[in-house]
């Protein structure tokens, strides 16, 4: 069984529910305001991979001491100056992967921001599902400044904002406050300050209170139409919708609700097509 210690690593403290239904992944580099080193995107990458193979149906991700993440970290990039362009792929690499693997795994996935997101940060956060901020966070891409477009960090942008109001931070490198983030489309919520922890939790529960199946299912199915046609795409839900109904979640579903009781969730279908929970209840 994977533990938290497991996840954990000297840059990356997670936490993992009692349930197991939701995993707290926080960087932990305030020192260099959270910036993304090698440690950090291979322990996020592996939470994402550990929610992806079990029960778990919210990933919390947030930075420590109140900033979430400043972006790449310029050191290690730095280190592949002279190196050739194979050397700036191979660092490029993991940054790609941690962004799919977001919006891969079966979970939702929650960015907790406060202080700076910017740059790789700003692009970690749009790659998740929710994007709860502080109303005193900042955010900005200024790879500018040291000649480089924040490349990565603007494909999940430019899906999450408004076009044309997004355009020039990714030329300007200007920092912005959350209102103006959230006027662009890029946050969820903004929340003061002082009640940011409990506005997080009391999202975080909503989030995790439906079915394991619907999650997975559900986010899978939203990625995939927006690359649609419109007519495609509700041919694809239409089938999609039909393979949930059919599912043992969406009986349980029908049942509690003609009953006036609680479902009882049963989670998603393993590879033996095994629900989560009567795989647990043989071990």
């Amino acid at each position: 069984m994977v533990t938290s210690e497991d996840l954990s690593n000297d840059d990356l403290d997670v936490e993992v529910a009692d349930d197991d239904l939701v995993v707290r992944a926080t960087i932990d580099r305030p020192e260099d305001r959270n910036a993304l080193n090698g440690n950090v995107i291979d322990g996020l990458s592996a939470v994402l991979d550990f929610a992806d193979d079990g029960p778990a149906r919210v990933v919390v991700i947030r930075g420590a001491e109140g900033t979430f993440c400043a972006g790449g970290d310029i050191k290690s990039m730095a280190s592949a100056v002279g190196q050739g362009s194979q050397a700036y792929r191979e660092g490029f690499a993991g940054m790609k992967q941690l962004i799919e693997k977001a919006v891969d795994t079966a979970a939702l996935t929650v960015a907790a921001v406060e202080g700076y997101c910017l740059a790789g940060g700003m692009g970690l956060a749009a790659a998740c599902d929710v994007i709860v901020a502080s109303e005193e966070a900042t955010f900005g891409t200024p790879e500018v400044d040291i000649g480089i477009f924040p490349a990565q960090a603007l494909v999940p942008i430019m899906r999450t904002v408004n076009e044309k109001q997004a355009l020039k931070y990714l030329f300007t490198g200007e920092h912005f406050d959350a209102g103006t983030a959230h006027d662009i489309g890029f946050t969820t919520d903004l929340v003061a300050p002082e009640e940011f922890d409990d506005e997080l939790d009391s999202l975080v529960d909503d989030l995790a209170t439906p079915s394991s199946f619907m999650i997975e299912i559900g986010k899978e199915s939203f990625y995939n139409q927006r690359e649609m046609g419109f007519s495609e795409s509700l041919d694809y839900m239409r089938e999609m919708v039909t393979m949930l109904a059919m599912s043992d979640d969406a009986e349980e579903g029908f049942n509690s609700f003609l009953t006036g009781e609680e479902p009882d969730w049963k989670g998603r279908p393993d590879e033996d097509g095994e629900d989560d929970a009567d795989a647990t209840d043989d071990e």
